[in-house]
């Protein structure tokens, strides 16, 4: 991936605050933040909307040649847009996260997004990009001079999404967590660092601190990369 956007990559499971970290370190640095589970969401949502089955891979791939997507960079005005429809918030209904790891698995739709991604970030008009998501370090951005895996103990994600979450139990949020987690390292591994990845464990870390501990691998990073 060749930017004069710096991009920084971070992977990791679903609860392991990627998602809010890395906005937070965007906001700090004043990079741009670039959700990239949104656009699997998004595809999920679209595939839903048309009446297809987000299980028939032929059906995903045809919903993603026909596309209209477009998300915010901008951390503090996050959005998620299909065609004219906001669909920030919709993509986190049940349906969608129920439907979200099938539509993710097809390959074919894969290359397609990773090579949205990419495109997105070059065109930020920001000095940098945080791109999170769950293959960033390996595939999307295998060059990227900060590459990151975010994670912590099984529990503790648990913990946090039903925290998140209100209208589910704490029992329910951790088995469709589980599920998730199964279901998608089935694609890709998220949940042990290629070589030259540096790990985050946030188990016993707040959220400010798992901010600070983001934000001082990538300054280490940058200052090794320009000499300083």
């Amino acid at each position: 991936m060749t930017t004069d956007v710096t991009i920084v990559a971070v992977d990791g499971p679903a609860g392991s605050g990627k998602s809010s970290v890395s906005k937070q370190a965007a906001r700090t640095l004043g990079y741009g933040y670039l959700d990239t589970g949104a656009a699997y969401r998004a595809l999920a949502w679209h595939v839903l909307e048309r009446g297809a089955d987000t299980a028939d891979a032929d059906a995903v791939q045809a919903a993603a040649r026909d596309f209209p997507y477009a998300i915010s960079l901008d951390p503090d005005d996050y959005w998620v847009r299909v065609g004219q429809t906001d669909v920030t918030a919709a993509i986190r209904e049940p349906r969608v996260s129920d439907a979200v790891s099938a539509v993710a698995r097809v390959p074919a739709v894969r290359a397609q997004v990773n090579d949205l991604f990419r495109a997105l970030a070059a065109a930020s008009d920001r000095p940098g990009v945080i791109i999170e998501g769950r293959d960033i370090t390996t595939v999307v951005a295998p060059d990227a001079p900060v590459r990151v895996l975010l994670t912590a103990a099984p529990q503790v994600r648990a913990a946090r999404r039903a925290a998140e979450v209100s209208d589910q139990d704490a029992e329910a949020v951790a088995a469709a967590l589980h599920r998730r987690d199964a279901s998608d390292s089935a694609v890709v591994d998220f949940l042990s660092a290629a070589p030259g990845v540096e790990v985050v464990d946030s188990t016993d870390l707040d959220f400010a601190q798992t901010v600070d501990a983001v934000l001082h691998v990538i300054r280490q990073k940058l200052e090794a990369r320009d000499g300083r």
